[in-house]
């Protein structure tokens, strides 16, 4: 249920424009510290996987681990994706508090 739940603020942040999904857009987004949260999804190569945690731990953006790429790219209205980066502080907020993630 809370991953039913996040899948909605994730569509959400879709439609607002405030979430950036694909290899390049979230590399942007994390290199530019547009991201104030990324979304690594469960299934993502290892190698994909520690380059955007590198980025984003030296950027010092968190990182939640959740959703199967498929489920994600779903969620967004796209094909899979290994992972999002979210851009806004609210839907951010929002999204953890749906998966139960504490800080």
């Amino acid at each position: 249920m809370a991953e039913k739940e996040a899948a909605g603020v994730l569509g959400l942040a879709q439609k607002a424009g405030r979430i950036a999904s694909g290899d390049a857009a979230v590399r942007t987004a994390l290199e530019k510290r547009e991201a104030v949260l990324l979304l690594v999804a469960t299934d993502t190569a290892a190698n994909t996987e520690k380059e955007l945690v590198h980025l984003a731990e030296r950027a010092n953006i968190p990182i939640i681990r959740a959703f199967t790429r498929a489920d994600l790219g779903a969620s967004l209205g796209k094909a899979p994706r290994a992972a999002a980066a979210v851009t806004d502080n609210g839907l951010a907020a929002l999204l953890k508090k749906k998966l139960s993630i504490n800080e």
